[in-house]
C-alpha cells in the first residue's frame, strides 16, 4: 500500500462493508496508548458535531495525512464514554461507512474511529463531538374510510361496512404525527388494482379509490407511512362491502303447531333464523300483513294479536348496511272456538246382547278441525242415569285409546239389566281447544219383550145385544215374543164399564197360564169369549204378566185395549164412551212402537 495519503471526501451509499474478524478482534483487545509513534493524522471529515441532532441514516467519512500504512479502521459508539459498541470495521479504501441512528435508542452519544498503522503496530484514535440521536417513529393519527354505514374498522369483528355499488368510490383518509414524513402507501383494497403512493413530492393525505369493479366481501386495508429518517409505521383498517340482504329460513308461530288457540301469538326466530352470510350482519326484521306497510322488530321474538281465522304474515330481514332480504310468508291460524257437539250414536243396549256394543260421538269444528288423536270417549255404569259422574263404577273409564268412536264389551250384559251406561266425550281441536260433553245415559234394558200383535188381535163383533143368547163375542189374539222365551207367562182378559168412574176397577174375566215352552216359536194364538152383560159400552183389555214378574224391554205394550157395545133393538146409536176407539188404539200402538225404537236407539 502506498505511503502517501490524500484527503478525500467521498459519499458513497453503502450499508455495511465486510469486516476483518482478525483485525477487529485485534483492535478491540488492544489497550490504546496515551501517545502514538505513528505519523498518521486521522480526522472526521463528515460526522456528528458537538450537540448535533441526528436522525435516520448518517454518512461517516475520514481524512488521513502523514506517512502511515493503515490496514483497517474500527468505528465504535458509546453513550457514557466507557462502554463502546462496534458500529463498523473498514478494511479497505474508501474510508467511509454509514451510521444508522435508528439502531440505537434516543440519547447522547460519541463516535470514535481507531485506524491501525501496520508500520508501528499501533492504533490512531479520533473521536467525534458529542451528539444527540433524536429519531421519531411516525405515529398514525388517522386511518379511516369516509361514509361508512356502520362499524369502526378497528377489528375483524367490528369492520366498517359499506353498501357500495361496483362502480362506487372508497374515500380513504389518513393522518400522521412525524416531523419528516415522506410518503404513505396502501394495500389490500377492493380490487382490481391498488392506489399509488401518496407522496413524497406532495401529500394528499388520502385516496379516493374507485376500481370500477368493487365486489362484495371483506378486506384488511393496510397503510404504511415512511419518514425521511427511514422510519415507518403501519395500521390496518378492516372494511367490508355488502350489497345483499339477509335470508330468513323460517319463523316459528306460537308453539309450532298449525293452529293457535289464542289470539295473542308469539313469533320466534326473527333474528336467530336470519343469515347474512359473510355480510355486515342482521340488524332487525320487518313484518307486514298486507305486503305494503311494514313494521320493524329488533328482538328474536315478537308477540302480536290476531283475529280468529287464517292470516298470512310476511317477514323479512334487514342487515346493518340497510340491505333488505327476500320476504317469506308465514301462516298464522287462530281458533279460539270450542268444538261443537252433534250427538251420540249408541247400539241398542239389552241384556240379550252378545259381544261389544258400538258407540260414537259426532262433533264439528269449523276452525282448525277435530284432533282425533287427542280426543277420546269415557264411560261408566250408573244406577239412575243422572249426575255428573257414574255412581256404580265410581269413576270415568276411557274407551279405547283415542278417537270419538269405539266399542264397549263386558263379560255379561245380562247382569246389567236396568242399569245405565253413562258416556262422556272429550273433544280436542287442532288448535288445542278442549270441549267436554255433558254426560249422556243409555239404559241397559231386558232383551225379552212380550206384546200383543195389534193387527191380529180383534173382536168378531163390536155391537151386540146384551145377554147370554145374543151378547157373546169372540176375541182372537196373538201373543208374541221378540225372542225365544222358554218360561211361563200369565195372561188374562179384563172388562170394565166404559162410563165407569175412577173408583171402579177392572174385572178379571179370564186368566190363563201359558206353560214353559209355549213361546219357543215366539208366538201363541189365544181365543177368548166374552158376554156383554147389559146395554152400554164396555172396555176390554188383554193383559200380559199383570204382576210384572217377567223383566221385559217394554212393560207398556203388555196391554191391548178394545171396546164393545151392548145395544137394544131400536137404539139410535152407540153410547158414548171415554174408552178409545179401535182406530185410536191402533194409532196409539204405532206411536208406542216408534217411541220404543227411539228409546232403543
Amino acid at each position: 500500500m502506498g505511503r502517501t495519503w490524500s484527503s478525500a471526501f467521498l459519499v458513497v451509499l453503502l450499508l455495511g462493508l465486510s469486516s476483518s474478524p482478525l483485525v477487529g478482534n485485534h483492535l478491540e483487545e488492544l489497550e490504546l496508548p496515551t501517545f502514538s509513534s505513528s505519523n498518521l493524522v486521522l480526522t472526521f471529515t463528515n460526522g456528528p458535531t458537538s450537540n448535533q441532532d441526528i436522525t435516520g441514516l448518517h454518512s461517516l467519512t475520514f481524512g488521513m495525512s502523514g506517512d502511515a500504512n493503515v490496514s483497517s479502521m474500527l468505528i465504535e459508539i458509546s453513550s457514557d464514554g466507557s462502554n463502546w459498541t462496534s458500529v463498523s470495521n473498514i478494511t479497505s479504501v474508501p474510508w467511509l461507512t454509514f451510521f444508522d441512528s435508528t439502531a440505537h435508542s434516543n440519547g447522547t452519544y460519541t463516535l470514535r474511529a481507531s485506524a491501525w498503522d501496520d508500520d508501528v503496530n499501533e492504533a490512531v484514535v479520533v473521536s467525534s463531538g458529542t451528539f444527540n440521536i433524536v429519531n421519531q417513529v411516525p405515529v398514525i393519527t388517522l386511518f379511516s374510510a369516509l361514509n361508512a354505514v356502520v362499524g369502526t374498522g378497528n377489528s375483524p369483528s367490528d369492520r366498517t361496512w359499506f353498501g357500495l355499488e361496483a362502480d362506487g368510490t372508497l374515500a380513504y383518509r389518513w393522518g400522521v404525527s412525524d416531523a419528516d414524513i415522506s410518503y404513505a402507501s396502501i394495500s389490500n383494497v377492493p380490487g382490481p388494482g391498488a392506489p399509488s403512493n401518496d407522496g413524497p413530492s406532495s401529500l394528499s393525505y388520502g385516496w379516493d379509490w374507485s376500481s370500477g369493479a368493487m365486489s362484495e366481501g371483506t378486506w384488511n386495508s393496510r397503510i404504511s407511512v415512511y419518514d425521511d429518517s427511514g422510519l415507518s409505521a403501519s395500521q390496518t383498517l378492516f372494511i367490508g362491502i355488502d350489497r345483499t340482504g339477509p335470508t330468513l329460513s323460517g319463523v316459528t308461530v306460537g308453539d309450532g303447531a298449525s293452529w293457535q288457540k289464542s289470539s295473542s301469538v308469539t313469533l320466534t326466530g326473527l333474528m336467530n333464523n336470519a343469515d347474512d352470510g359473510q355480510g355486515s350482519g342482521v340488524s332487525f326484521s320487518e313484518y307486514s300483513l298486507d305486503g305494503t306497510n311494514w313494521s320493524s322488530a329488533s328482538s328474536d321474538s315478537l308477540t302480536l294479536n290476531f283475529d280468529e281465522g287464517v292470516h298470512v304474515l310476511s317477514v323479512r330481514s334487514v342487515d346493518r348496511v340497510g340491505n333488505i332480504g327476500s320476504a317469506i310468508n308465514v301462516d298464522v291460524r287462530i281458533d279460539e272456538t270450542l268444538p261443537e257437539a252433534i250427538g251420540w250414536t249408541v247400539d241398542e243396549l239389552t241384556t240379550s246382547r252378545n259381544g261389544p256394543a258400538n258407540v260414537s260421538f259426532s262433533a264439528v269444528d269449523d276452525g282448525s278441525g277435530i284432533d282425533l288423536a287427542n280426543s277420546y270417549l269415557q264411560f261408566g255404569f250408573d244406577s239412575n242415569g243422572v249426575g255428573e259422574s257414574p255412581d256404580l263404577s265410581l269413576n270415568w273409564m276411557q274407551l279405547g285409546t283415542s278417537g270419538l268412536s269405539g266399542t264397549i264389551g263386558i263379560s255379561s250384559w245380562a247382569t246389567k239389566s236396568r242399569q245405565y251406561l253413562m258416556f262422556r266425550a272429550v273433544v280436542m281441536d287442532d288448535a288445542g281447544n278442549q270441549y267436554t260433553s255433558s254426560p249422556s245415559s243409555y239404559q241397559i234394558l231386558p232383551g225379552l219383550d212380550l206384546y200383543w200383535n195389534a193387527t191380529q188381535t180383534n173382536l168378531d163383533r163390536l155391537i151386540v145385544r146384551p145377554g147370554e143368547t145374543d151378547g157373546n163375542i169372540v176375541i182372537t189374539s196373538v201373543l208374541e215374543s221378540n225372542q225365544v222365551y222358554r218360561g211361563s207367562v200369565v195372561v188374562r182378559l179384563e172388562s170394565a164399564p166404559a162410563d165407569r168412574t175412577s173408583t171402579v176397577s177392572w174385572t178379571v174375566m179370564e186368566s190363563r197360564t201359558l206353560g214353559s215352552g209355549t213361546l219357543e216359536d215366539t208366538q201363541e194364538e189365544l181365543i177368548w169369549n166374552y158376554t156383554v152383560p147389559q146395554t152400554g159400552q164396555f172396555d176390554l183389555r188383554l193383559v200380559i204378566d199383570y204382576v210384572n214378574v217377567i223383566d221385559e224391554y217394554d212393560e207398556g205394550n203388555n196391554y191391548n185395549h178394545m171396546v164393545v157395545t151392548g145395544a137394544s133393538i131400536g137404539s139410535p146409536g152407540l153410547v158414548p164412551s171415554f174408552a178409545p176407539s179401535i182406530i185410536l188404539l191402533i194409532l196409539t200402538g204405532f206411536a208406542i212402537a216408534i217411541w220404543q225404537r227411539r228409546t232403543r236407539d
